[in-house]
Formats: structure tokens, C-alpha cells, sequence
């Protein structure tokens, strides 16, 4: 996915939720998910800054971690919006 696509996506989702309410449980949930994903984002920055193969090999376990990461966090977004277009 290009940058360009997902600032779109990335809006979308902001603009969609914020029309929307979420229950307390939801709420929960989605601190949660993005303490997680915090926690994973260190992580990985530690492991980069520590990484002991080769220039490439340390460029492609950064791009790795970044894909990971937004991964992960288009897909706690959606069952975020998922859960207040349910309400």
C-alpha cells in the first residue's frame, strides 16, 4: 500500500469515528490495543538500534517492523470503526 493510500484510509477512519460512539468495553479494548502496539514499536526500535548483521540486512528488519506495524494498526482501527458503527 502507497502513503498516499493509506492518509487516505487513515482519514477515512478518523472521520467516520468521530461521528460515532463506543461502549465502555470498546473503549477498553482499543486502549489496549494501542498500548500493545506502543509496546511493539519500542521493541522493535530497540532491536533495530541494536542489530549487529549487515546494512541491508538491518534496512529490511526496519522495513519489516514498519509494515508490521502499520498493519497492525489499520487493523485495530477498523475493529475500532467496526465497533461504533455497530452502536
Amino acid at each position: 500500500m502507497d502513503k498516499n493510500c493509506a492518509v487516505v484510509l487513515g482519514l477515512s477512519i478518523f472521520l467516520v469515528a468521530s461521528c460515532t460512539q463506543e461502549t465502555t468495553g470498546e473503549k477498553v479494548e482499543a486502549k489496549l490495543n494501542e498500548l500493545q502496539r506502543t509496546a511493539t514499536k519500542e521493541v522493535h526500535r530497540i532491536e533495530e538500534a541494536v542489530c549487529t548483521g549487515s546494512e541491508a540486512e538491518c534496512l529490511a528488519k526496519k522495513e519489516k517492523n514498519r509494515t508490521e506495524e502499520t498493519a497492525e494498526t489499520v487493523k485495530d482501527k477498523v475493529s475500532e470503526l467496526k465497533n461504533k458503527m455497530d452502536n
